[in-house]
């Protein structure tokens, strides 16, 4: 193998969370609080709820939610995110958003109801004081379940704004997007992240078809296409969940999941140019669905952690410096 050519390594475990093979288990998230709480939390959606978990170590804390539509509860949640004191949670079948106050875990707001349809995965970023731009995908389909017609596909991305103060918080909707025609149409969407920097809203395409399909399309924060996309001839499997680790204000890597039940690799690619920089996988992590990563020194991983879903049953956590000095990549300064 030439040494210039990317390369895919075997990263073993840190840890793994409780196996709760029932759950459904989907998408990680974490909260760092001030006073040096380290919380997991994984959306559980045959179990209706989101199970919470050390950061550290993967100890079960407790269970969040149960089934239902009132405030506090879920029905198949799904994507989630945390930024700042605030969890958000993507409810694919109460179509809605819902917003959880830490460290308190209590559910302070919903929104998104009578506009989504099928909602799978969010990106939120700051757009200012107490507010908030969350990004939510739209996987709905045509009346016979199908893929809709092109000209159907413009609401593939939801836009809204987020106010909040303190344990308060308002959700509004704000625009709709998603190219008709040519190479950006979002067929198949779930996993969205976001590079503020760049102007890039990344969206994984998981139609598995290898000219439109088993890619990563890439949008500006404003709604439009910019022409770029990348992974194909890369991607053999579902393209699924997405994390950027920066190492300085513009340099650094997107990790980019390839779901297989055999072979799940997570690719490596350059931030700004998206070039493809290798692959790593578990010793046995497999069918990864949504993934996290932190780069705050937590106990046991000065370097930070990269949290991946497992199989539907449980998080794996992989300890960042292995795996960017594995694959012989630059840590963050």
């Amino acid at each position: 193998l030439n040494a210039a050519e990317p390369q895919s390594i075997v990263i073993k475990e840190s840890f793994f969370t409780t196996d709760q093979s029932r759950e459904n288990i989907d998408s990680p998230a974490v909260w760092h609080g001030s006073d040096g709480q380290h919380l997991l939390f994984a959306t559980s959606k045959a179990g209706n709820s989101i199970n919470v978990f050390d950061a550290s170590n993967g100890a079960m804390i407790r269970r969040l939610g149960g089934l239902g539509s009132e405030l506090g509860q879920f029905n198949r949640p799904n994507g989630i995110w945390v930024i700042d004191d605030y969890m958000l949670v993507v409810e694919r079948d109460n179509q809605r958003v819902q917003v959880v106050y830490l460290p308190t875990l209590v559910s302070i707001a919903t929104f998104g109801e009578g506009i989504l349809k099928k909602p799978y995965g969010l990106y939120v970023k700051s757009s200012g004081k107490n507010e908030y731009h969350v990004y939510v995908t739209d996987n709905y389909e045509a009346a016979d379940e199908k893929l809709p017609a092109d000209r159907d596909l413009d609401k593939r991305i939801h836009r809204f704004v987020l106010e909040t103060v303190g344990n308060t918080a308002e959700g509004e909707w704000d625009a709709q997007f998603g190219a008709t025609s040519g190479d950006g149409r979002l067929f198949v969407v779930e996993s969205v992240y976001g590079d503020p920097v760049h102007n890039h809203l990344l969206l994984a395409e998981e139609l598995e078809d290898s000219t439109w399909g088993r890619q990563v399309k890439v949008y500006d924060f404003e709604g439009a296409f910019t022409g770029k996309s990348f992974g194909q001839g890369i991607f053999k499997n579902q393209v699924e969940g997405i994390a950027l680790y920066p190492t300085s204000d513009t340099a650094g890597y997107w990790i980019v999941t390839d779901q297989g039940k055999i072979e799940n690799l997570f690719h490596v690619f350059d931030r700004e140019t998206f070039e493809y920089k290798g692959a790593f996988s578990g010793e046995r992590t497999l069918n990864t669905d949504g993934v996290w990563l932190s780069q705050t020194t937590i106990p046991h991983f000065p370097n930070g952690v990269f949290y991946a879903c497992d199989n539907d049953k449980a998080i794996a956590a992989f300890d960042l410096g292995n795996v960017l000095t594995g694959l012989g990549l630059n840590l963050a300064k």
